[in-house]
């Protein structure tokens, strides 16, 4: 005969009260997807981290990595800095298939303070400056978007910036081989 359960009552929680009760939210960092071609295209001046405002199914989607930086900008409008070209698909179950809220590359404001959304358009009005996403992560269970105040490199400074990294791996590689003693 199988056991009987028993309801719980008020004395069962007040027992239970000294145990650690923790939250299902997600701690640290997991990241959703990265802009790897900014880093090459673009000089990183500054990184801000920003709140992305997301509607619908949008959070289900980045939850199962399904978003692409391909082509992504970020500009001023009204005193706001907006998200262009951020690709989030449908949600495959989602609740709102098909309705307007699912385009997949609609225009996102991002969340910031006022402060530093000052500091950055002041910053834009520079010559050749811009802002680029550089990556898509969950802090904490929230959604947020790394961007950047960068520079264009022309194609000279990329080829130097190869050249400097090709270098340093040949240095780290040698400096590895003779630590363990090997020589080539």
């Amino acid at each position: 005969m199988p056991a009987r359960r028993r309801r719980l009552d008020s004395r069962d929680w007040a027992a239970g009260a000294e145990e650690e009760v923790t939250a299902s939210r997600d701690t640290g960092r997991r990241p959703i997807a990265a802009n790897r071609r900014a880093r090459h295209d673009y000089t990183i001046l500054k990184t801000y981290e920003a709140g992305i405002v997301l509607a619908g199914d949008e959070v289900k989607s980045l939850r199962a990595a399904h978003a692409s930086l391909a082509g992504a900008f970020v500009q001023e409008h009204d005193g706001e800095l907006m998200l262009h070209g951020l690709h989030i698909p449908e949600h495959a179950h989602g609740r709102h298939v098909g309705r307007v809220l699912g385009q997949p590359r609609r225009t996102r404001k991002l969340l910031m303070h006022r402060s530093e959304i000052d500091k950055i358009i002041a910053r834009l009005g520079d010559a050749g400056v811009t802002l680029v996403p550089l990556s898509l992560y969950f802090q904490d269970g929230w959604a947020k978007a790394e961007i950047a105040l960068a520079r264009g490199r022309r194609s000279f400074d990329k080829r130097q910036a190869i050249a400097r990294r090709d270098a340093g791996r040949e240095i780290a590689r040698e400096l590895s081989d003779r630590l363990r003693g090997r020589r080539r």
